[in-house]
Parts: structure tokens; sequence; C-alpha cells
């Protein structure tokens, strides 16, 4: 019943072969000798011998599967524990707190760089820019305020005072030409100082809104501070207060500014110093010089300083350093928060310095342009 010579496979592993009842598996082994004859070998293992050593083996490889899949379920479990629930919980805290109104907490970010990490990236952006807005919401609403408060005492006192004069006017209390002279007069500055509130209100809500239109024209500054401050010297004279300019720049120092805007910026300081002057004589000393690539125009005065806690918020809008002191003086509180915004927009700087009891100085530094044989001086571009 064994196979013949040569029709096993020698390379091959072990075959079943069944004789009658006796069942073994076979390996054939074929060889000759040196004189030629064939002979074949067999090693027969019973099939009886083999079954309980392969279902010992099937037992322990199911076992060693059901194992590795217990394993990898409680590492996979793990897993999505800590990279996908966890998170999520993180998340749902997250969204309950800014449903409640609490912004102050932080969502750790974890830089994974999978999409539970980046969503949860993106929701802590989220909230802080909540945050933020929340907080410049609360601030708009607490300068409007602020701004209501002033407007209603700014607009108030004049109006009493222009409502006295004429009350005593209609009653004849200035019973000569000198006393209705002066009457008016005083009528037309409170009236004049209502116009110059209202004015800066809306200048500074057009700038709030980026709505100003500016014309920017490449002039020289040494020529355009020489006019300003002739101009300004005479009026500051009839107010008693003397001015010095003095300009230290030995060349021609082109910028491009928006004359009327520029202007503004320098009557808004200058009207600031006027209004906080010390009970000596007043004094103002516009400087100019060449700083490099910059132009730098220094504008001092000898008033009662500021303070260095209020020094960093002078151009802060609606900021009053001493509202005992304003109260008397008025101002909408919004004016150097308005030469601040101005001189941005030109693409400069402004900062202040100050000693209580001394003065005050207020720099502005204005980049410089590159004159244009070309070009002729006051060509102007819009924005």
């Amino acid at each position: 019943m064994l196979p013949d010579y040569g029709e096993g496979d020698n390379n091959s592993g072990y075959n079943v072969y069944y004789g009658d009842e006796y069942q073994c598996l076979v390996k054939q082994y074929d060889f000759t000798d040196k004189a030629g004859n064939c002979y074949s070998a067999f090693i027969l293992t019973a099939t009886v011998k083999i079954v309980p050593q392969m279902k010992l083996m099937l037992m322990e490889l199911l076992l060693a599967v059901i194992i590795i899949l217990i394993m990898t379920s409680l590492l996979l479990t793990l897993w999505m524990h800590s990279s996908i629930v966890k998170p999520i919980m993180r998340l749902k805290l997250a969204a309950q707190n800014i449903q409640a109104g609490n912004l102050d907490f932080e969502l750790p970010v974890e830089y994974s760089g999978d999409e539970i990490a980046s969503l949860t990236k993106d929701f802590e952006e989220m909230r802080i820019i909540l945050k933020n807005n929340a907080e410049e919401k609360i601030k708009a609403e607490s300068e409007e305020k602020e701004l209501i408060r002033n407007i209603s005492h700014d607009l108030k006192t004049p109006l009493t005072a222009i409502k006295g004069y004429v009350e005593g006017l209609l009653d004849g209390v200035a019973d000569t030409p000198e006393k209705r002279e002066k009457y008016l007069k005083t009528i037309y500055n409170r009236a004049s100082d209502m116009d110059k509130l209202i004015d800066e209100l809306t200048m500074y809500s057009r700038i709030d809104m980026n709505r100003v239109p500016y014309t920017f024209t490449k002039i020289d500054i040494n020529h355009y501070m020489e006019d300003c401050c002739e101009e300004i010297g005479l009026e500051l004279e009839t107010k008693g207060i003397s001015m010095e300019y003095h300009n230290f720049s030995n060349e021609e120092q082109y910028v491009m500014i928006d004359i009327e805007q520029m202007k503004r910026v320098i009557n808004n300081i200058i009207s600031n110093s006027v209004k906080y002057m010390s009970d000596r004589k007043g004094m103002i000393r516009i400087e100019l010089f060449n700083d490099g690539d910059y132009a730098l125009i220094r504008i001092e005065d000898n008033g009662k300083g500021i303070s260095p806690e209020d020094l960093k918020h002078v151009f802060e809008r609606f900021f009053r350093a001493d509202s005992s002191r304003n109260s008397k003086q008025g101002g909408s509180g919004i004016g150097l928060a308005i030469v601040k915004k101005v001189i941005e927009e030109h693409g400069g700087m402004i900062w202040a310095e100050s000693k209580e009891g001394i003065g005050t100085v207020m720099n502005i530094r204005l980049k410089k342009v590159i004159k244009d044989n070309n070009e002729s001086e006051g060509e102007s571009q819009n924005e």
C-alpha cells in the first residue's frame, strides 16, 4: 500500500496515506546505490498521535488570538479615550462655559496634528476672540457712558453761561455798550467752544470708522512748520502766551502729509497745552530736527505736567488726567486720541514726555521721502 519508487515527492512535506483502517502521515525518500539499485525509505507517523498535539496547538493559538484581541481592544479603548473622548469632553465643557458667559477659562491645546487637536486649537482661538470682543464691548460701553457724561457736562457749562448772559441782555443788566459788547463776546466764545467740541466728536467718529479721506502731499516740513508756527504764534499772543520756534535742520526734509489733518494735530496739541498751563506766564517752544530717515517735531510747554501714572494713558480715548481740573477746562478727552490716530495714519509715531511742575513735551516723528525733481512740489495723491 506504500507508493512505489518515484511516485512520492522528495521535496514535499508529509502526505496523508490511508491504509485500510490504519491511517498515518507518510514521508517518502527515494535514493539509489552505486550499483544502480533503487530504494525508497518511508517515515510513518500515526495520525492518532498527531491529532492531540494539533488540538492542543489550535487551543493555544485560539487562546493567543483571544489575548491579543483583548489587549488590542484595551489599547484601542485607552487611545480613543485619551485622543478622542477626553478632548471632546473638554470641548463640551468649554462650550458649556461659553454658553454660560464664562470666557476666562483656558482650553489646553495638544499639538498632535490630528483633527481633534486642530478643532481644539480653533475652539481656543475662537474663545480668545470672543473674550477680546466681550472686553472691547464692555470697554466701549464704559467709554460711551463716559463720553455721554463728558458731553453732558461740557455742553451744559457753556449753555448755562450763554443762557445767563442772554438773560442779562434781556433784563437790561448790560445797560452800557461796553457791557453789551462784553456779554456778546462771551456768548460768542462759549458758542465757539461748543462748536469745537461737536467738531472734535464728529472728527473722532469719522476717524474711528476709517472714513476720513486723507489727501497726502509731498512738502518740505521746514517751510510747513514755519508757516504753521507763524499763524499759531499770533493766536497765542492774544492769550498772553509766548511762543518760540527753532529749526535745527540744516537741509530740506520732504514728507508726505495731509496738510489740514497735520494742522489739526498741531492745533490739538497746542490747545491742550494752553488748557493746562500753570499759573506762571505761559510759554510754548516748537523745535524741528533732522532725525536720520525721519523728521522730528518737538512741542514743549511749561504747564503743570503729567504724572507718570497718567502719562501712559494720555493718548487713550476719553482719558482725562485730572477730572477736577478738566471739569473747569472742559474738553471731550479725545483730542490727543485724534492726534495719535492721525499720526499713525501718516505712518509716523508720537509719544509724550512730562515732568510734574515743569511741563510736557510731545514728540512727533514723520518718515521722510526722497524729493523727485521731475515731480512738482505740491502734487497730491488721494487715499
